[in-house]
């Protein structure tokens, strides 16, 4: 088998939909993709692009894919990247292609002088939180990751103004 990463184009907006719907489904939460192909290519390929995403190919067809984006660290005073999604189609796995996808975006990391690299892990997702710790990647348990989306964020924002 041959593991191949490439950076994703434009071209490949519905095949990254499609794999962030294959994700959703295996996260056990296919009703949460919200977004369109459309806002896809806006926010991956427009004038202002917010992430990255890299295609992970096995013998020419798609097996994978990673979505990542900037940070950056008060604390270190530097950049780092943070992994948003990382995901295999299941007739792909065990052939290296989660540690290449990872390894890639590492890269990209160090490349850029960056010092670190951060993500998110299901708890019940034992496969995945296996293959991190092999890794050596630090289990933050002492941070609770927070979101506002929604109206909740409307309101937050809202009282900007006040």
């Amino acid at each position: 088998m041959s593991v191949q990463i490439r950076p994703a184009g434009e071209a490949d907006v519905d095949l990254i939909y499609s794999l962030i719907v294959a994700l959703a489904e295996y996260e056990r939460a296919p009703d949460a993709v919200v977004g369109t192909p459309e806002m896809l290519r806006r926010w991956l390929f427009g004038p202002a692009p917010a992430a990255e995403t890299v295609i992970a190919e096995v013998d020419g067809e798609p097996a994978g894919f990673a979505v990542f984006h900037g940070t950056f660290s008060t604390w270190e005073c530097a950049p780092g990247l943070w992994l948003e999604d990382l995901f295999v189609l299941p007739e792909c796995r065990r052939y290296g292609v989660g540690g290449r996808l990872l390894s890639h975006v590492a890269a990209v990391a160090v490349e850029r002088g960056y010092t670190r690299m951060a993500w998110a892990a299901l708890d019940w997702n034992e496969m995945a939180l296996s293959f991190y710790r092999k890794l050596g990647a630090d289990v933050l348990d002492e941070w609770k990751l927070h979101r506002l989306s929604g109206p909740a964020l409307a309101a937050v924002a809202a009282s900007a103004a006040g």
